[in-house]
């Protein structure tokens, strides 16, 4: 038999070299941007307690958690009637107390609540790690894959939602990724609930109305109605659904259907409270209020955000929203917070695809300098610690071997400028340089080199 080669888990991926440098890039942008803003870094564990998960995500999310199995004997507080019964949730619940954590808000919100009286509010935030999802593997669609979360927590200014919209803005602009903003807010989708005569079923539309871009109207009315939503219920929302017109034309329309709802009448003025702002600002990528815009995620109560990219159909690559007491599930009742989540893997697909990182963030070294010998060796080394204390990237080609062994390591990591240093140039205190690119070799001092690549 054949040895089997090793293999990683559906949804999970290495990444090269290059894949990182890029990676790397997207994080570098991310995090450059929210540090202007004021927020501060913070990292949690991979794993959670499964009680601070569950129940966060709504039905759909509960079921993608990744479960851990207990350490040990996991099975000692089962029966036998346990593996018998219908309800897997109840045997988990004996064989599994961590799970992956399945986003990095809920975390973010155990934590504010653990360390509360360390903390200064408004406290801001961002975080860089990875999540895990039990999701089924596609394109654009990964088990585990990394966001970049920014979040303020204890401020119910309206003034945060503006500015994450800025860091979306500016985020994507220095990316080269050209977006569309999508913004609503959940209480106009309560007020809605509420005019339709289905405010106990607030949940159910929301989750169905944010699959209206992939599934189709009719597909949503039908998961509707499999909810439970009466048929003229259904047809109350059709028009709200498709209410069309710019932004002066759909308010009106909009007030008119929610002016007997006071949650939805609260959501269009801190709605329109953003938006003029948003007017004065000059942002560089498009933004539009979209009314069937939902968020599925249970938490949200506020304004809602959704990010797309504008010359690729990739599904959403940023999203977020004000979630007014995720904090009160763990004790710290009345603690508004808003904020977004850019989605790294699919930013770096989008960008990818439409070819839009830069020849310099897949550079790993920008000088290589050719090994002749022991004594070119130890003259080598010297001018190389010049370089890269002046913020160069350098590198010396380890052995001494075949020249064209050496210059074709340079080709394969796209290495700009091969530096060759012989008996001549010892003796002159000078280098030659190859730029890589042109094939030209100029001969220079090591000051006049480290200016130009500067």
């Amino acid at each position: 038999m054949a040895d089997q080669k090793p293999s990683i888990p559906k949804g999970t991926r290495d990444f090269s070299p290059v894949e990182m440098m890029r990676r790397n890039f997207i994080f570098d942008i991310i995090k450059e941007v929210f540090q202007r803003y004021g927020y501060l870094p913070i990292e949690t564990p991979a794993m959670e307690n499964l009680s601070t998960l569950t129940g966060k995500y709504g039905e759909e999310g509960d079921r993608l958690l990744f479960k851990i199995l207990n350490s040990g004997d996991y099975l000692k507080k089962t029966s036998i009637e346990d593996f018998e019964s219908p309800n897997l949730n109840k045997l988990a619940a004996k064989i599994s107390e961590k799970g992956l954590r399945y986003d990095l808000t809920v975390p973010f919100a155990r934590y504010v609540v653990q360390n509360r009286n360390d903390i200064t509010f408004p406290f801001k935030r961002y975080q860089i790690q990875p999540v895990w999802r039990a999701d089924r593997p596609q394109k654009g669609r990964y088990r585990e894959f990394y966001q970049c979360d920014v979040d303020v927590i204890g401020s119910n200014s309206l003034i945060n939602e503006v500015e994450l919209v800025l860091i979306i803005d500016e985020v994507f602009d220095k990316l080269g990724i050209n977006t569309i903003i999508k913004i609503n807010n959940r209480k106009i989708l309560s007020g809605i609930a509420e005019v339709i005569g289905e405010a106990d079923k607030m949940i159910d539309i929301t989750v169905a109305i944010d699959k209206l871009d992939k599934i189709g109207l009719e597909k949503v009315n039908e998961e509707l109605e499999a909810k439970g939503l009466s048929k003229q219920a259904i047809e109350k929302l059709q028009p709200i659904l498709n209410l069309e017109g710019i932004l002066k034309e759909k308010f009106p329309k909009l007030k008119e259907i929610l002016k007997n709802s006071k949650i939805g009448m609260e959501g269009i003025e801190e709605l329109m409270t953003m938006l003029t702002h948003l007017k004065d600002l000059n942002l560089k990528n498009k933004w539009r209020f979209d009314l069937t815009l939902a968020r599925g995620l249970n938490y949200y109560t506020g304004a809602i955000f959704e990010v797309v990219a504008k010359d690729i159909k990739f599904g959403s690559i940023c999203g977020g929203g004000r979630y007014d007491d995720l904090t009160g599930i763990f004790g710290l009742p009345e603690v508004s917070g808003v904020g977004i989540s850019f989605g790294a893997d699919r930013v770096y697909d989008v960008m990818n695809e439409l070819n839009l990182f830069p020849e310099e963030s897949s550079i790993t070294s920008k000088v290589m300098f050719v090994n002749f010998g022991k004594e070119e060796e130890k003259f080598c080394l010297k001018l190389i610690k010049e370089i890269r204390q002046a913020g160069i990237s350098a590198e010396l080609y380890p052995d001494s071997v075949k020249m064209k062994k050496q210059m074709k390591y340079a080709n394969n990591k796209n290495i700009p400028y091969v530096v060759l240093v012989g008996e001549n140039e010892m003796k002159n205190n000078l280098i030659t340089v190859k730029d890589m690119q042109s094939g030209e070799q100029t001969e220079t001092s090591l000051k006049e080199f480290i200016e130009k690549v500067l």
